[in-house]
């Protein structure tokens, strides 16, 4: 009793200290994240906090699973599809390519000896980059851009994972066979994607039969923590990437049978979870540093900083140029952004933290100090000089009318979900009539006021129409083709005709897709509301 005492006034303490740090962070320009760092580093002077500790299973298995489950929720299969192969391209071969690069490097330095060199590029593959994505909202940067490094990250952190299990049994047994490590390799990343798009579609169809948010929100945690602990923990496939397609899954197919209120406090719900996840993670960074600790590892550490540069640069560089040459809408400038934004964070330490003591205690500590530096530098350096960078490359500062666009879109929703609710308790007797007529009437009123300025806006600058007018031709040919499935499932058709009329929407959806709105990054709200 007294130790959940202990636990629990932590807890606040942490969320004390956190809400501190988010309100100064406002009036400075350190990145939350690095702030948090900052503080845990202050509060190691005089620790207080003892009984929460930063570990592997505290990270991946209660941390990350919802950091990873609201940035998959909030991708939309459109955003992925049209980069797919580059985050892939970078995900798979370029997680493959950085860990070879950094453990080469350090092995070549002498730094460490090979199967340590190799466990380290793969543990320090992962990127983290929950504050470059902030500081992308903050300065208006291309929505695409944010999808590109976001979609890396969910994909390259499973991908480092079942590396780093692999370099693991290499490093304690000495042995290594290429097949047996792609086979690992594919089994572990297959598993996991069919757990979560399994999980996914099961939760995704619950949630259509029901209009209870309460209910929604539980079953889509269910979903979160259900999908990597069943792929990790009882199948032994990649946890990660099952929570990334139950994300991905129930962010596209189960958002389609929630109710606008629903849709809203689910995204509040998930945005304060996140939220909560990662300030526990930096906070935690910040107060496991042992700066002393780290100083005879000086060197080293120098060497895998710029080990993981080095790595960043050839496979972002290389495999983005390769890409290029097949999609050359890719612009060179995002490469730029996307080696410095490849910061490092929990996931790295989690696996660090993680590695058996069987490699030797001297090893295992080297392997942290490498660590927790490379992390350090990833946030203190690189993180608090990408808005210089964006605003070099001309990547800063949106257009002013599309991010009007955005609020104004997301105002309506919110008004109409509002709407949605004081009927429902209207007509469950709830409400008096009065005040739901007043309510109502002031809601009516807004709503007509933020139509007319999107109306206005759409006037003068008729791109935005015409992005409005490319999501909804794609809506209503996805609708086409879900009807004339349904009438072939029923047998209402001949296979013959239903082929036919199948091949006909599916060239128009091409040839729809194919045409990208000049402002795209404007209408993400209203591809999510359709």
């Amino acid at each position: 009793m007294e130790n959940l005492l202990v636990t629990e006034i932590e807890v606040v303490s942490i969320l004390l200290i956190v809400s501190i740090v988010a309100i100064l962070a406002r009036y400075s320009r350190l990145p939350y994240t690095v702030a948090l760092v900052l503080m845990g580093i202050v509060l190691t002077v005089q620790p207080y906090i003892t009984g929460i500790q930063l570990t592997e299973d505290l990270v991946l298995a209660l941390f990350l699973p919802p950091l990873v489950f609201e940035a998959a929720f909030h991708l939309q299969f459109r955003e992925l599809r049209s980069d797919l192969w580059p985050i892939l391209t970078l995900a798979v071969p370029g997680v493959i390519l950085n860990t070879a690069i950094v453990g080469g490097i350090l092995y070549a330095l002498n730094i460490l000896p090979l199967t340590l060199a190799l466990l380290f590029g793969a543990l320090i593959a992962a990127t983290d980059p929950v504050s470059v994505i902030a500081t992308f909202k903050s300065v208006g940067a291309p929505r695409r851009l944010s999808v590109l490094m976001e979609g890396e990250s969910l994909f390259n952190d499973g991908t480092a994972i079942v590396l780093f299990h692999i370099a693991v049994g290499i490093a304690l047994t000495g042995h290594f066979s290429l097949a047996e490590s792609v086979a690992d390799f594919l089994r572990e990343a297959v598993g996991g994607l069919a757990v979560g798009a399994i999980i996914g579609y099961l939760v995704a169809q619950v949630i259509e039969r029901i209009d209870d948010y309460l209910v929604e929100i539980t079953v889509t945690t269910v979903a979160a923590y259900g999908s990597y602990l069943i792929g990790q923990e009882f199948l032994h496939v990649s946890g990660v990437l099952a929570v990334v397609m139950a994300g991905l899954i129930n962010g596209n197919i189960g958002i389609r049978g929630m109710s606008p209120t629903t849709r809203i406090v689910l995204n509040n719900f998930w945005e304060y979870i996140a939220f909560l996840a990662n300030s526990f993670i930096f906070l935690l960074i910040g107060m496991a540093l042992e700066l002393d600790d780290l100083f005879p590892y000086l060197p080293a550490i120098g060497a895998a900083i710029l080990a993981v540069l080095a790595a960043r640069v050839v496979a972002v560089y290389g495999l983005g140029g390769f890409v290029r040459l097949f999609k050359p809408d890719l612009p060179k400038n995002y490469l730029h952004v996307m080696v410095w934004g490849g910061l490092r964070g929990a996931v790295s330490l989690a696996l660090v933290l993680g590695v058996s003591s069987q490699i030797g205690f001297a090893a295992k500590q080297q392997l942290l100090a490498m660590t927790f530096g490379v992390v350090i530098f990833s946030l203190l350096v690189q993180s608090i000089t990408i808005p210089r960078l964006l605003r070099r490359l001309g990547l800063g500062g949106g257009e002013p009318f599309s991010l009007r666009y955005e609020q104004l879109q997301a105002e309506l929703l919110a008004l109409r979900a509002a709407a949605h609710r004081i009927d429902e308790m209207h007509d469950e007797g709830a409400l008096a009539h009065t005040a739901w007529e007043s309510v109502k009437a002031e809601l009516v009123e807004r709503g007509r006021d933020v139509s007319a300025e999107i109306q206005s806006l759409m006037v003068a600058h008729p791109e935005l129409h015409e992005g409005l007018l490319h999501v909804a031709r794609r809506e209503a040919l996805r609708a086409q083709r879900a009807e004339l499935s349904k009438l072939s499932a029923e047998g209402l058709l001949s296979d013959e005709v239903i082929a036919k009329l199948l091949r006909d929407v599916d060239a128009e959806l091409q040839h729809l897709n194919s045409a990208v709105p000049r402002y795209d990054d404007a209408l993400h709200i209203a591809e999510s509301e359709a």
